[in-house]
Parts: structure tokens; sequence; C-alpha cells
């Protein structure tokens, strides 16, 4: 069971680094590969941290489908995750949006826009895009990507 690694598809490496720096504990750092392991041993299946680095660095990338198995449920996402690039898309959408609500800022921004009514909403919307446009923002990219407009 390879994992396609075509121009255009994340590989395997790269999903799984992904879950590595966004799922964690809050306040915490991202967890190690022998941590990892540990926990995936515990659950029953023999994986070990040397393995878990190859497989991040893409000198392994041809895994068990129990030790994919043992992955996604370490990270609390389904096993299609890594084969699925659009499922994995909005995995890493949802991701990102968690990972954005751990900001007490962004939290209380969302909290006090959900407390307004619709045109006033979208006025915010509207702000915000504008700020991100000229900030060189895309919605929850990195600077130097464009921005859309939230009445697209």
């Amino acid at each position: 069971m390879a994992v396609s690694d075509t121009q255009g598809e994340r590989s395997l490496a790269d999903k799984l680094n992904y879950l590595f720096s966004k799922v964690r504990v809050a306040g915490q750092a991202e967890y190690s590969n022998e941590h990892v392991a540990a926990a995936i041993r515990e659950q029953g299946v023999n994986i070990s941290q040397s393995y878990i680095w190859a497989l991040r660095k893409g000198r392994s990338d041809n895994p068990t489908k129990r030790h994919l198995e043992a992955l996604a449920n370490f990270f609390g996402v389904p096993p299609a995750y890594f084969f699925d690039d659009a499922h994995a898309a909005r995995v890493d959408a949802q991701l990102d949006l968690i990972t954005a609500l751990r900001d007490a800022d962004v939290r209380d921004v969302a909290l006090r826009t959900m407390e307004l009514d619709d045109d006033a909403r979208r006025s915010v919307a509207r702000i915000v895009a504008e700020i991100s446009q000229i900030r060189g923002y895309r919605s929850g990219g990195a600077p130097g990507q464009s921005s859309s407009s939230p009445d697209a």
C-alpha cells in the first residue's frame, strides 16, 4: 500500500509532519517520535520511534495498514487522511481552525462576532478580508498569498 507522492499530492511524510505540527496538548511542544511510538505500542501495535522518523523523513513510504491506522488513531484523524487528499484537506482545515481558536485573541473575536447580527458579521468579515489582503495573507494562509473576498 504505497502512498502516492505525485505532483499535486501530498506525500505521507508531508501529512504526518502536518499532524505532528498541529495536534498537540495546548501550550506544549509537538509530540516526539518516541512519545508517539510509546503511545501506539501501549495500544498493542509494535512500532518504533526510528520507523516513525523514517516515515516523517520520507525514507519509508510503504507502511502497513495497521501502522497507518495506529498513527491515525493517535492523532485523532480517520485513516482515510493518509489516502485521500480531499479528505486530508478537510481535516487540515478543521485542525487549522482548532489551532486558531487556541489563540485567546482569535477566540475573543470569534465569540464576540457570534453575538452580532448578520449585517454586522458580514462587515467584520469584510474588514478582516481587507486587512488580510493588505498584509498579504489569504484566508488561513501564509503571508504573500492572495486574499479572497468574504462576499465571493
